[in-house]
Protein backbone atom coordinates (compact mmCIF):
# COMPACT_ATOMS: atom_id res chain seq x y z
CA UNK A 1 0.00 0.00 0.00
CA UNK A 2 2.36 2.68 -1.30
CA UNK A 3 1.92 6.10 -2.89
CA UNK A 4 4.57 7.58 -5.20
CA UNK A 5 4.43 11.23 -6.21
CA UNK A 6 5.22 11.71 -9.90
CA UNK A 7 3.91 15.04 -11.23
CA UNK A 8 2.41 18.37 -10.09
CA UNK A 9 4.82 18.42 -7.15
CA UNK A 10 5.90 22.01 -6.47
CA UNK A 11 4.44 22.75 -9.92
CA UNK A 12 0.90 23.52 -11.09
CA UNK A 13 0.62 21.20 -14.08
CA UNK A 14 1.40 17.58 -14.99
CA UNK A 15 -0.74 15.93 -12.31
CA UNK A 16 0.22 12.27 -11.75
CA UNK A 17 0.35 9.94 -8.73
CA UNK A 18 1.13 6.21 -8.60
CA UNK A 19 -0.71 4.00 -6.09
CA UNK A 20 0.23 0.38 -5.38
CA UNK A 21 -2.48 -1.51 -3.50
CA UNK A 22 -3.98 -5.01 -3.43
CA UNK A 23 -1.62 -6.17 -6.16
CA UNK A 24 -2.75 -3.40 -8.53
CA UNK A 25 -0.77 -0.60 -10.17
CA UNK A 26 -2.96 2.50 -10.30
CA UNK A 27 -2.45 6.02 -11.64
CA UNK A 28 -4.41 8.96 -10.36
CA UNK A 29 -4.35 11.40 -13.30
CA UNK A 30 -1.74 11.43 -16.06
CA UNK A 31 -1.49 15.04 -17.13
CA UNK A 32 0.64 17.08 -19.47
CA UNK A 33 3.02 19.74 -18.24
CA UNK A 34 2.35 23.28 -19.48
CA UNK A 35 4.52 26.36 -19.32
CA UNK A 36 8.00 26.27 -17.82
CA UNK A 37 9.15 23.08 -16.13
CA UNK A 38 11.33 23.79 -13.07
CA UNK A 39 11.56 20.32 -11.51
CA UNK A 40 12.32 16.99 -13.14
CA UNK A 41 9.66 14.34 -12.69
CA UNK A 42 10.66 10.76 -11.99
CA UNK A 43 9.47 8.20 -14.57
CA UNK A 44 6.63 5.83 -13.82
CA UNK A 45 7.88 3.05 -11.51
CA UNK A 46 6.48 0.37 -13.84
CA UNK A 47 6.03 -0.03 -17.57
CA UNK A 48 2.89 1.58 -18.98
CA UNK A 49 1.59 -1.85 -19.98
CA UNK A 50 1.71 -2.88 -16.30
CA UNK A 51 -0.67 -0.10 -15.17
CA UNK A 52 -3.94 -1.82 -14.26
CA UNK A 53 -6.24 1.20 -14.01
CA UNK A 54 -6.42 4.99 -13.88
CA UNK A 55 -8.63 7.18 -11.68
CA UNK A 56 -9.13 10.56 -13.42
CA UNK A 57 -10.19 13.65 -11.48
CA UNK A 58 -11.26 15.73 -14.49
CA UNK A 59 -10.78 16.40 -18.19
CA UNK A 60 -8.33 19.34 -18.22
CA UNK A 61 -5.22 18.46 -20.21
CA UNK A 62 -2.86 19.01 -17.27
CA UNK A 63 -4.66 16.07 -15.65
CA UNK A 64 -5.60 13.90 -18.65
CA UNK A 65 -3.31 14.92 -21.51
CA UNK A 66 -0.80 12.05 -21.36
CA UNK A 67 -3.36 9.24 -21.24
CA UNK A 68 -2.97 8.46 -24.98
CA UNK A 69 0.74 7.82 -24.29
CA UNK A 70 -0.30 5.06 -21.89
CA UNK A 71 -2.28 3.40 -24.65
CA UNK A 72 0.52 3.93 -27.18
CA UNK A 73 2.90 2.11 -24.82
CA UNK A 74 0.68 -0.86 -24.09
CA UNK A 75 -1.88 0.12 -21.43
CA UNK A 76 -5.19 -1.69 -21.89
CA UNK A 77 -6.74 -1.28 -18.44
CA UNK A 78 -9.74 0.78 -17.33
CA UNK A 79 -9.92 4.54 -16.78
CA UNK A 80 -12.55 5.46 -14.19
CA UNK A 81 -14.02 8.97 -14.28
CA UNK A 82 -17.34 10.75 -14.01
CA UNK A 83 -19.67 10.50 -16.99
CA UNK A 84 -19.17 14.17 -17.90
CA UNK A 85 -15.38 13.80 -17.72
CA UNK A 86 -15.60 10.81 -20.05
CA UNK A 87 -17.61 12.90 -22.54
CA UNK A 88 -15.25 15.89 -22.34
CA UNK A 89 -12.14 13.74 -22.72
CA UNK A 90 -13.71 12.41 -25.88
CA UNK A 91 -13.17 15.81 -27.49
CA UNK A 92 -10.17 17.08 -25.55
CA UNK A 93 -7.85 14.12 -26.12
CA UNK A 94 -8.72 13.98 -29.81
CA UNK A 95 -8.05 17.71 -30.05
CA UNK A 96 -4.73 17.34 -28.23
CA UNK A 97 -3.71 14.60 -30.66
CA UNK A 98 -4.62 16.79 -33.63
CA UNK A 99 -2.45 19.57 -32.19
CA UNK A 100 0.45 17.14 -31.71
CA UNK A 101 0.19 15.90 -35.28
CA UNK A 102 -0.25 19.39 -36.78
CA UNK A 103 2.84 20.63 -34.94
CA UNK A 104 4.84 17.63 -36.15
CA UNK A 105 3.73 18.25 -39.74
CA UNK A 106 4.68 21.94 -39.51
CA UNK A 107 8.08 21.19 -37.93
CA UNK A 108 8.84 18.52 -40.49
CA UNK A 109 8.07 20.85 -43.38
CA UNK A 110 10.61 23.30 -42.01
CA UNK A 111 13.05 20.64 -40.82
CA UNK A 112 13.17 18.80 -44.13
CA UNK A 113 14.62 21.86 -45.84
CA UNK A 114 17.25 22.11 -43.09
CA UNK A 115 18.10 18.40 -43.25
CA UNK A 116 16.79 17.66 -39.75
CA UNK A 117 15.50 14.30 -38.54
CA UNK A 118 11.78 13.62 -38.57
CA UNK A 119 9.87 15.14 -35.64
CA UNK A 120 7.50 12.59 -34.06
CA UNK A 121 4.36 13.66 -32.17
CA UNK A 122 3.88 12.46 -28.61
CA UNK A 123 0.83 10.55 -29.79
CA UNK A 124 -1.60 10.32 -32.66
CA UNK A 125 -5.37 10.48 -33.09
CA UNK A 126 -5.34 6.66 -33.22
CA UNK A 127 -3.73 6.58 -29.76
CA UNK A 128 -6.37 8.99 -28.44
CA UNK A 129 -9.18 6.94 -29.99
CA UNK A 130 -7.70 3.81 -28.43
CA UNK A 131 -7.48 5.16 -24.91
CA UNK A 132 -11.01 6.55 -25.06
CA UNK A 133 -12.25 2.94 -25.33
CA UNK A 134 -10.75 2.33 -21.88
CA UNK A 135 -13.03 4.87 -20.12
CA UNK A 136 -15.64 3.77 -17.60
CA UNK A 137 -17.99 6.62 -16.67
CA UNK A 138 -19.64 6.70 -13.26
CA UNK A 139 -22.05 9.06 -11.48
CA UNK A 140 -21.18 11.26 -8.51
CA UNK A 141 -21.67 9.69 -5.07
CA UNK A 142 -21.75 6.10 -6.39
CA UNK A 143 -19.43 3.71 -4.54
CA UNK A 144 -17.71 1.63 -7.22
CA UNK A 145 -15.76 -1.59 -6.42
CA UNK A 146 -12.89 -1.62 -8.93
CA UNK A 147 -10.82 -4.55 -7.63
CA UNK A 148 -10.71 -6.93 -4.67
CA UNK A 149 -10.08 -4.66 -1.69
CA UNK A 150 -10.43 -1.33 -3.58
CA UNK A 151 -13.51 0.87 -3.97
CA UNK A 152 -13.80 4.47 -5.16
CA UNK A 153 -16.35 7.27 -5.15
CA UNK A 154 -16.40 10.54 -7.10
CA UNK A 155 -17.41 13.70 -5.21
CA UNK A 156 -18.20 16.94 -7.05
CA UNK A 157 -15.12 19.19 -6.84
CA UNK A 158 -16.95 22.22 -8.28
CA UNK A 159 -14.09 23.09 -10.65
CA UNK A 160 -15.35 22.01 -14.08
CA UNK A 161 -18.26 20.09 -15.51
CA UNK A 162 -17.66 16.56 -14.24
CA UNK A 163 -14.69 17.45 -12.05
CA UNK A 164 -14.23 15.35 -8.95
CA UNK A 165 -12.39 14.63 -5.79
CA UNK A 166 -11.80 10.89 -5.54
CA UNK A 167 -12.33 8.87 -2.36
CA UNK A 168 -10.46 5.57 -2.37
CA UNK A 169 -11.03 2.81 0.19
CA UNK A 170 -8.29 0.16 0.42
CA UNK A 171 -8.36 -3.08 2.40
CA UNK A 172 -5.13 -5.07 2.23
CA UNK A 173 -3.79 -7.78 4.54
CA UNK A 174 -6.08 -6.74 7.38
CA UNK A 175 -5.22 -3.03 7.07
CA UNK A 176 -7.91 -0.58 5.96
CA UNK A 177 -7.11 2.94 4.82
CA UNK A 178 -8.93 5.70 2.99
CA UNK A 179 -7.12 8.21 0.79
CA UNK A 180 -8.70 11.23 -0.89
CA UNK A 181 -7.33 13.01 -3.95
CA UNK A 182 -8.80 16.49 -4.04
CA UNK A 183 -8.39 17.08 -7.76
CA UNK A 184 -8.76 20.79 -8.51
CA UNK A 185 -11.02 22.32 -5.85
CA UNK A 186 -13.49 24.78 -7.30
CA UNK A 187 -14.35 28.32 -6.34
CA UNK A 188 -17.76 28.80 -4.72
CA UNK A 189 -20.65 30.59 -6.40
CA UNK A 190 -19.41 29.95 -9.92
CA UNK A 191 -21.99 30.10 -12.69
CA UNK A 192 -23.40 26.90 -14.21
CA UNK A 193 -21.75 24.24 -11.99
CA UNK A 194 -22.28 23.31 -8.36
CA UNK A 195 -20.10 24.31 -5.41
CA UNK A 196 -17.44 21.86 -4.16
CA UNK A 197 -18.69 18.91 -2.13
CA UNK A 198 -17.03 18.60 1.28
CA UNK A 199 -15.75 15.18 2.34
CA UNK A 200 -16.01 14.15 5.96
CA UNK A 201 -13.27 11.59 6.62
CA UNK A 202 -9.99 10.21 5.34
CA UNK A 203 -6.70 8.82 6.60
CA UNK A 204 -4.70 10.61 3.91
CA UNK A 205 -5.42 13.56 1.62
CA UNK A 206 -3.54 14.64 -1.50
CA UNK A 207 -4.57 18.26 -1.94
CA UNK A 208 -4.07 20.94 -4.59
CA UNK A 209 -2.76 24.42 -3.73
CA UNK A 210 -2.93 26.44 -6.97
CA UNK A 211 -4.06 29.62 -5.17
CA UNK A 212 -2.74 28.63 -1.76
CA UNK A 213 -0.93 31.95 -1.33
CA UNK A 214 -3.61 34.45 -2.29
CA UNK A 215 -7.19 35.52 -1.89
CA UNK A 216 -9.62 36.25 -4.71
CA UNK A 217 -10.86 39.10 -2.50
CA UNK A 218 -14.50 40.09 -2.02
CA UNK A 219 -16.71 38.52 -4.64
CA UNK A 220 -16.83 41.07 -7.46
CA UNK A 221 -19.87 41.98 -9.50
CA UNK A 222 -18.80 40.06 -12.60
CA UNK A 223 -21.65 41.40 -14.69
CA UNK A 224 -20.93 45.04 -13.84
CA UNK A 225 -17.17 44.65 -14.32
CA UNK A 226 -17.51 42.82 -17.65
CA UNK A 227 -20.09 45.36 -18.83
CA UNK A 228 -17.71 48.25 -18.10
CA UNK A 229 -14.86 46.58 -20.01
CA UNK A 230 -17.05 45.86 -23.04
CA UNK A 231 -18.61 49.34 -23.04
CA UNK A 232 -15.36 51.31 -22.96
CA UNK A 233 -13.70 49.03 -25.53
CA UNK A 234 -16.61 49.27 -27.95
CA UNK A 235 -16.77 53.04 -27.45
CA UNK A 236 -13.13 53.20 -28.58
CA UNK A 237 -14.00 51.11 -31.64
CA UNK A 238 -11.99 48.09 -30.47
CA UNK A 239 -12.51 44.39 -29.91
CA UNK A 240 -12.62 42.55 -26.60
CA UNK A 241 -10.40 39.49 -27.07
CA UNK A 242 -10.81 36.84 -24.37
CA UNK A 243 -8.25 34.01 -24.22
CA UNK A 244 -10.34 31.36 -22.52
CA UNK A 245 -10.01 27.69 -21.77
CA UNK A 246 -12.27 25.91 -24.23
CA UNK A 247 -13.86 23.81 -21.51
CA UNK A 248 -15.30 25.64 -18.53
CA UNK A 249 -14.23 29.24 -18.82
CA UNK A 250 -15.69 29.78 -22.31
CA UNK A 251 -19.09 28.58 -21.11
CA UNK A 252 -18.91 30.84 -18.03
CA UNK A 253 -18.20 33.86 -20.24
CA UNK A 254 -21.19 32.98 -22.41
CA UNK A 255 -23.32 32.76 -19.26
CA UNK A 256 -22.30 36.30 -18.21
CA UNK A 257 -22.65 37.79 -21.70
CA UNK A 258 -26.13 36.27 -22.08
CA UNK A 259 -27.24 38.17 -18.98
CA UNK A 260 -25.59 41.40 -20.16
CA UNK A 261 -27.41 41.16 -23.49
CA UNK A 262 -30.71 40.17 -21.90
CA UNK A 263 -30.58 43.20 -19.59
CA UNK A 264 -29.45 45.53 -22.44
CA UNK A 265 -26.53 46.84 -20.39
CA UNK A 266 -24.33 47.82 -23.35
CA UNK A 267 -25.41 51.22 -24.72
CA UNK A 268 -25.16 52.37 -28.37
CA UNK A 269 -23.88 48.99 -29.57
CA UNK A 270 -27.09 47.07 -29.92
CA UNK A 271 -26.90 43.49 -31.15
CA UNK A 272 -23.12 43.31 -30.79
CA UNK A 273 -21.63 40.05 -31.98
CA UNK A 274 -19.80 37.44 -29.91
CA UNK A 275 -17.56 34.94 -31.68
CA UNK A 276 -16.50 31.62 -30.20
CA UNK A 277 -13.47 30.74 -32.29
CA UNK A 278 -12.50 27.29 -31.12
CA UNK A 279 -13.88 24.04 -32.51
CA UNK A 280 -13.08 22.43 -29.17
CA UNK A 281 -15.01 25.10 -27.24
CA UNK A 282 -17.97 24.67 -29.57
CA UNK A 283 -17.99 20.91 -29.00
CA UNK A 284 -17.57 21.41 -25.25
CA UNK A 285 -20.50 23.83 -25.18
CA UNK A 286 -22.63 21.17 -26.85
CA UNK A 287 -21.65 18.69 -24.10
CA UNK A 288 -22.51 21.29 -21.42
CA UNK A 289 -25.95 21.58 -23.00
CA UNK A 290 -26.36 17.80 -23.01
CA UNK A 291 -25.44 17.60 -19.30
CA UNK A 292 -27.63 20.53 -18.14
CA UNK A 293 -30.09 18.48 -16.10
CA UNK A 294 -27.43 16.27 -14.48
CA UNK A 295 -24.66 18.71 -13.58
CA UNK A 296 -25.88 22.35 -13.57
CA UNK A 297 -26.45 24.30 -10.36
CA UNK A 298 -29.81 25.58 -9.10
CA UNK A 299 -29.58 29.02 -10.75
CA UNK A 300 -28.81 27.56 -14.17
CA UNK A 301 -31.58 24.97 -13.78
CA UNK A 302 -34.03 27.76 -12.91
CA UNK A 303 -33.21 29.45 -16.23
CA UNK A 304 -33.74 26.17 -18.08
CA UNK A 305 -37.15 25.77 -16.42
CA UNK A 306 -38.05 29.24 -17.75
CA UNK A 307 -37.12 28.08 -21.23
CA UNK A 308 -33.85 30.05 -21.29
CA UNK A 309 -30.63 28.44 -22.51
CA UNK A 310 -28.05 29.72 -19.97
CA UNK A 311 -25.16 29.76 -22.48
CA UNK A 312 -26.77 30.89 -25.75
CA UNK A 313 -28.18 34.19 -27.02
CA UNK A 314 -28.82 36.25 -30.20
CA UNK A 315 -25.61 37.43 -31.84
CA UNK A 316 -23.59 34.39 -30.78
CA UNK A 317 -21.54 33.14 -33.73
CA UNK A 318 -19.16 30.23 -34.06
CA UNK A 319 -16.05 29.83 -36.19
CA UNK A 320 -15.44 26.25 -37.24
CA UNK A 321 -13.05 26.40 -40.18
CA UNK A 322 -9.81 28.34 -40.57
CA UNK A 323 -11.55 30.56 -43.11
CA UNK A 324 -14.26 31.34 -40.54
CA UNK A 325 -11.55 32.27 -38.05
CA UNK A 326 -9.67 34.54 -40.47
CA UNK A 327 -12.88 36.32 -41.50
CA UNK A 328 -13.42 37.56 -37.93
CA UNK A 329 -10.47 39.95 -38.22
CA UNK A 330 -11.81 41.44 -41.46
CA UNK A 331 -14.99 42.50 -39.70
CA UNK A 332 -14.50 46.10 -38.55
CA UNK A 333 -17.41 46.21 -36.10
CA UNK A 334 -16.51 46.10 -32.38
CA UNK A 335 -17.07 42.57 -31.12
CA UNK A 336 -16.12 40.01 -28.51
CA UNK A 337 -13.79 37.20 -29.57
CA UNK A 338 -13.50 34.19 -27.25
CA UNK A 339 -10.75 31.83 -28.36
CA UNK A 340 -8.42 29.15 -27.03
CA UNK A 341 -5.95 28.48 -25.63
CA UNK A 342 -6.55 30.20 -22.32
CA UNK A 343 -2.84 30.82 -21.68
CA UNK A 344 -2.17 32.02 -25.26
CA UNK A 345 0.48 29.38 -25.88
CA UNK A 346 -1.26 27.61 -28.79
CA UNK A 347 -4.30 27.68 -31.02
CA UNK A 348 -6.30 30.36 -32.79
CA UNK A 349 -6.01 32.92 -29.99
CA UNK A 350 -2.49 33.75 -31.19
CA UNK A 351 -3.88 34.99 -34.53
CA UNK A 352 -6.38 37.25 -32.77
CA UNK A 353 -3.62 38.61 -30.55
CA UNK A 354 -1.56 39.38 -33.63
CA UNK A 355 -4.45 41.43 -35.03
CA UNK A 356 -5.36 43.20 -31.77
CA UNK A 357 -2.37 43.55 -29.44
CA UNK A 358 -1.00 46.55 -31.36
CA UNK A 359 -4.39 48.35 -31.35
CA UNK A 360 -4.80 50.76 -28.37
CA UNK A 361 -8.58 50.66 -28.87
CA UNK A 362 -8.78 46.89 -28.21
CA UNK A 363 -8.76 45.02 -24.89
CA UNK A 364 -7.19 41.64 -24.12
CA UNK A 365 -9.21 40.30 -21.20
CA UNK A 366 -7.74 37.47 -19.12
CA UNK A 367 -10.21 35.37 -17.15
CA UNK A 368 -8.11 32.43 -15.93
CA UNK A 369 -4.85 31.28 -14.40
CA UNK A 370 -1.67 31.97 -16.43
CA UNK A 371 1.19 29.54 -15.84
CA UNK A 372 4.78 30.72 -15.54
CA UNK A 373 6.47 30.72 -18.93
CA UNK A 374 3.32 31.20 -21.03
CA UNK A 375 2.57 34.12 -23.33
CA UNK A 376 -0.49 34.91 -21.23
CA UNK A 377 1.63 35.26 -18.08
CA UNK A 378 4.05 37.58 -19.93
CA UNK A 379 1.19 39.85 -21.06
CA UNK A 380 -0.39 39.94 -17.60
CA UNK A 381 2.99 40.87 -16.10
CA UNK A 382 3.35 43.85 -18.46
CA UNK A 383 5.34 42.71 -21.49
CA UNK A 384 5.82 45.62 -23.90
CA UNK A 385 6.59 43.45 -26.92
CA UNK A 386 5.89 39.82 -27.77
CA UNK A 387 6.83 37.60 -30.70
CA UNK A 388 4.03 35.95 -32.66
CA UNK A 389 4.68 33.85 -35.75
CA UNK A 390 8.22 35.20 -35.92
CA UNK A 391 7.09 38.83 -35.83
CA UNK A 392 7.64 41.32 -33.00
CA UNK A 393 4.29 42.82 -31.94
CA UNK A 394 4.14 45.95 -29.79
CA UNK A 395 1.63 45.68 -26.94
CA UNK A 396 -0.63 48.74 -27.11
CA UNK A 397 -3.98 47.15 -26.29
CA UNK A 398 -5.47 47.44 -22.82
CA UNK A 399 -4.50 44.34 -20.83
CA UNK A 400 -7.06 43.57 -18.17
CA UNK A 401 -7.61 40.72 -15.71
CA UNK A 402 -11.19 40.13 -14.63
CA UNK A 403 -10.62 39.84 -10.91
CA UNK A 404 -12.10 36.94 -9.03
CA UNK A 405 -13.04 34.83 -12.05
CA UNK A 406 -11.32 31.59 -11.20
CA UNK A 407 -12.22 27.95 -11.34
CA UNK A 408 -9.91 27.32 -8.36
CA UNK A 409 -10.60 27.99 -4.71
CA UNK A 410 -8.37 30.63 -3.13
CA UNK A 411 -6.42 30.08 0.09
CA UNK A 412 -9.50 30.56 2.27
CA UNK A 413 -11.56 28.23 0.09
CA UNK A 414 -8.82 25.60 0.27
CA UNK A 415 -8.66 25.87 4.05
CA UNK A 416 -12.45 25.60 4.26
CA UNK A 417 -12.27 22.41 2.19
CA UNK A 418 -9.61 20.69 4.33
CA UNK A 419 -11.17 21.95 7.58
CA UNK A 420 -14.47 20.27 6.64
CA UNK A 421 -13.00 16.84 7.46
CA UNK A 422 -14.72 15.84 10.69
CA UNK A 423 -12.20 13.04 11.16
CA UNK A 424 -8.81 14.72 10.83
CA UNK A 425 -6.54 12.99 8.31
CA UNK A 426 -3.29 11.69 9.76
CA UNK A 427 -1.35 13.25 6.87
CA UNK A 428 -2.03 15.80 4.11
CA UNK A 429 0.20 16.04 1.03
CA UNK A 430 0.20 19.44 -0.67
CA UNK A 431 0.66 19.38 -4.45
CA UNK A 432 -0.38 21.24 -7.62
CA UNK A 433 1.04 24.65 -6.73
CA UNK A 434 4.10 26.70 -7.56
CA UNK A 435 7.21 25.87 -5.54
CA UNK A 436 6.95 28.46 -2.77
CA UNK A 437 3.16 28.14 -2.64
CA UNK A 438 3.26 24.40 -1.90
CA UNK A 439 5.69 24.96 0.96
CA UNK A 440 3.86 27.96 2.43
CA UNK A 441 0.40 26.42 2.18
CA UNK A 442 1.64 23.17 3.74
CA UNK A 443 2.89 25.16 6.73
CA UNK A 444 -0.39 27.06 6.96
CA UNK A 445 -2.50 23.88 6.90
CA UNK A 446 -0.42 22.45 9.72
CA UNK A 447 -0.52 25.67 11.71
CA UNK A 448 -4.24 26.43 11.36
CA UNK A 449 -5.80 22.96 11.33
CA UNK A 450 -3.34 20.94 13.40
CA UNK A 451 -3.15 18.31 10.62
CA UNK A 452 0.31 17.07 9.66
CA UNK A 453 1.12 18.38 6.20
CA UNK A 454 4.05 18.15 3.81
CA UNK A 455 4.80 19.22 0.24
CA UNK A 456 6.58 16.26 -1.43
CA UNK A 457 8.83 16.44 -4.47
CA UNK A 458 8.63 14.04 -7.39
CA UNK A 459 9.95 10.62 -6.41
CA UNK A 460 8.77 10.75 -2.79
CA UNK A 461 7.31 7.40 -1.68
CA UNK A 462 4.94 6.97 1.29
CA UNK A 463 3.86 3.74 2.97
CA UNK A 464 0.14 4.24 3.59
CA UNK A 465 -0.26 1.12 5.72
CA UNK A 466 2.60 1.95 8.10
CA UNK A 467 2.10 5.73 7.95
CA UNK A 468 5.72 6.59 7.19
CA UNK A 469 7.97 7.92 4.46
CA UNK A 470 9.88 5.28 2.56
CA UNK A 471 11.75 7.86 0.50
CA UNK A 472 11.74 11.65 0.73
CA UNK A 473 12.98 12.78 -2.66
CA UNK A 474 15.00 15.97 -3.05
CA UNK A 475 14.09 18.55 -5.71
CA UNK A 476 15.79 17.94 -9.05
CA UNK A 477 15.86 21.32 -10.78
CA UNK A 478 15.78 21.88 -14.52
CA UNK A 479 15.35 24.97 -16.66
CA UNK A 480 13.59 23.96 -19.84
CA UNK A 481 10.31 24.32 -21.65
CA UNK A 482 7.81 21.65 -20.65
CA UNK A 483 7.87 18.86 -23.21
CA UNK A 484 4.32 19.16 -24.51
CA UNK A 485 5.51 18.22 -27.99
CA UNK A 486 7.08 15.18 -29.53
CA UNK A 487 10.60 14.07 -30.29
CA UNK A 488 12.86 12.93 -33.09
CA UNK A 489 13.19 9.30 -32.13
CA UNK A 490 12.33 6.35 -34.34
CA UNK A 491 8.62 6.01 -33.64
CA UNK A 492 8.34 2.55 -35.27
CA UNK A 493 10.99 1.11 -32.95
CA UNK A 494 9.27 2.85 -30.03
CA UNK A 495 6.07 1.01 -31.00
CA UNK A 496 7.99 -2.25 -31.01
CA UNK A 497 9.35 -1.62 -27.50
CA UNK A 498 5.85 -0.73 -26.29
CA UNK A 499 4.51 -3.94 -27.81
CA UNK A 500 7.20 -5.88 -25.95
CA UNK A 501 6.22 -4.24 -22.67
CA UNK A 502 2.59 -5.11 -23.31
CA UNK A 503 3.54 -8.73 -24.03
CA UNK A 504 5.33 -8.95 -20.67
CA UNK A 505 2.25 -7.53 -18.96
CA UNK A 506 0.01 -10.10 -20.67
CA UNK A 507 2.38 -12.89 -19.59
CA UNK A 508 2.29 -11.74 -15.97
CA UNK A 509 -1.51 -11.47 -16.04
CA UNK A 510 -1.73 -15.11 -17.16
CA UNK A 511 0.19 -16.43 -14.15
CA UNK A 512 -1.77 -19.31 -12.66
CA UNK A 513 -3.45 -20.23 -15.94
CA UNK A 514 -3.86 -23.78 -17.22
CA UNK A 515 -0.51 -25.40 -18.07
CA UNK A 516 -1.79 -26.46 -21.50
CA UNK A 517 -2.73 -22.88 -22.41
CA UNK A 518 0.51 -21.44 -21.03
CA UNK A 519 2.57 -23.97 -22.98
CA UNK A 520 0.74 -23.03 -26.19
CA UNK A 521 1.36 -19.33 -25.45
CA UNK A 522 5.08 -20.01 -24.85
CA UNK A 523 5.35 -21.94 -28.13
CA UNK A 524 3.78 -19.02 -30.01
CA UNK A 525 6.23 -16.57 -28.48
CA UNK A 526 9.20 -18.86 -29.23
CA UNK A 527 8.07 -19.18 -32.86
CA UNK A 528 7.80 -15.43 -33.15
CA UNK A 529 11.29 -15.00 -31.67
CA UNK A 530 12.74 -17.62 -34.03
CA UNK A 531 11.28 -15.71 -36.99
CA UNK A 532 12.74 -12.35 -35.98
CA UNK A 533 15.95 -13.30 -34.16
CA UNK A 534 18.99 -11.87 -35.95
Amino acid sequence: MKLTFIGATHEVTGSCFFLEACGKNILIDYGMEQGTNYFENVPLPVAEADIDMVFLTHAHIDHSGRLPILYKKGFRGQIFSTCATERLCGIMLRDSAHIQMFEAEWRNRKGKRAGKEEYIPLYTVEDAEGVLKCFVGRDYDEIVPVADGISIRFADAGHLLGSSSIEIWISEEGVEKKIVFSGDIGNTNQPIICDPHYIKDADYVVMESTYGDRSHGPRPDYIADLTAIIQRTFDRGGNVVIPAFAVGRTQEMLYFIRQIKEEKRIKNHDNFEVYVDSPLAIEATRIFMERMHEDFDEDALALIERGVNPISFPGLKTAITSDDSRAINFNDKPKIIISASGMCDAGRIKHHLKHNLWRPESTILFVGYQSVGTLGRALVEGAQQVKLFGEEIEVRAEIHVLAGVSGHADQDGLLTWISAFEQKPQQVFIVHGEDAVCTAFSERVQRETGIKAMAPYSGTVYDLAAGRLLREAPPVCVQKKAAAGGNRRNTVFDRLLAAGQRLLAVIRHNEGGANKDLAKFADQIDALCDKWER
